[in-house]
């Protein structure tokens, strides 16, 4: 991961904290520049849906899910509609079991209600009991969550950069690289060449991850797995349940009604 030579450290826990936060309200088309920290952090929005760029990795994290940051990666957030966000940042070293990259983890009904309690502390301290406990309890599950793949990798080269953002700007696209490639100035053999080495993909499986990435975004928000295929470009919803499938290992409806159900929980 992109790591950063000049560190945001105001918001980093104190001596005496192992977890500080923050809660902050961003308006529609906020944007946060490149930063990092000097701790490890989870950022988690109760509201809205954020889109996180570290280096040349895009995610889109809608509610429900969390973005765990390790220490010293340089990352900004764009905010495409208003968020509610809730971030924790953890002392180096206190979730060891979390991965060494960043990662999209599935905020289950407790994880949640854990999250909006240390932020309504502010700060978990290292000699209070009852902190302890809720800090424990908080990394364990974050340690456990579930994960989901829902990033995508730019192209560094303008031309397939080009094509790649005219993509997630408009998933629904559906003209064929050959069409988009006449106004790249490249073929398409050279431009799936550089798809291949620059992102390890294919073009069309790009496409896929990228679309994959904005129905997860829109089934939270409560479209219907009809609506959510039409407004991604499938002309059939068999498609786009088959591609859902391949990936998550399951259909849409299913996906979200078990996300449904955890919630009741």
């Amino acid at each position: 991961m992109p790591r950063s030579e000049s560190l945001i450290t105001e918001y980093d826990p104190r001596r005496g904290v192992l977890i500080a936060t923050l809660a902050y309200e961003y308006p529609r088309g906020y944007r946060v520049p490149e930063h990092s920290h000097g701790s490890d952090q989870l950022i988690y929005a109760v509201g809205g849906v954020m889109e996180v760029s570290v280096g040349r990795s895009v995610w889109l994290i809608p509610p429900h899910f969390a973005l765990w940051i390790p220490a010293r990666t340089t990352h900004s957030i764009r905010m495409p509609g208003a968020v509610s966000m809730r971030t924790l940042y953890l002392r180096s070293g206190l979730a060891t079991g979390l991965p060494a990259g960043c990662t999209v983890l599935h905020v289950t009904p407790l994880l949640r209600e854990l999250i909006v309690e240390a932020v309504r502390i502010k700060e978990l301290r290292a000699g209070d009991r009852l902190h302890g406990a809720l800090r424990d309890l908080l990394v364990r599950q974050l340690e456990t969550a579930s994960t989901l793949p829902t990033s995508v990798t730019l192209p560094t080269d303008q031309r397939a950069r080009a094509i790649a953002e005219r993509v997630i700007g408009n998933p629904a696209e559906r003209r064929s690289l050959a069409a988009m490639c006449g106004s790249s100035g490249a073929s398409v053999r050279t431009i799936q060449r550089i798809f291949r080495k620059e992102v390890d993909s294919d073009f069309e499986s790009w496409r896929r991850q990228v679309r994959l990435m904005k129905a997860v975004e829109l089934l939270v928000s409560g479209r219907s797995v009809k609506e959510v295929s039409f407004a991604l470009g499938y002309r059939q919803p068999v498609a786009f349940v088959q591609m859902f499938r391949r990936v998550l290992g399951t259909t849409p409806k299913a996906w979200i009604q078990a996300l449904q159900r955890l919630k009741l929980k």
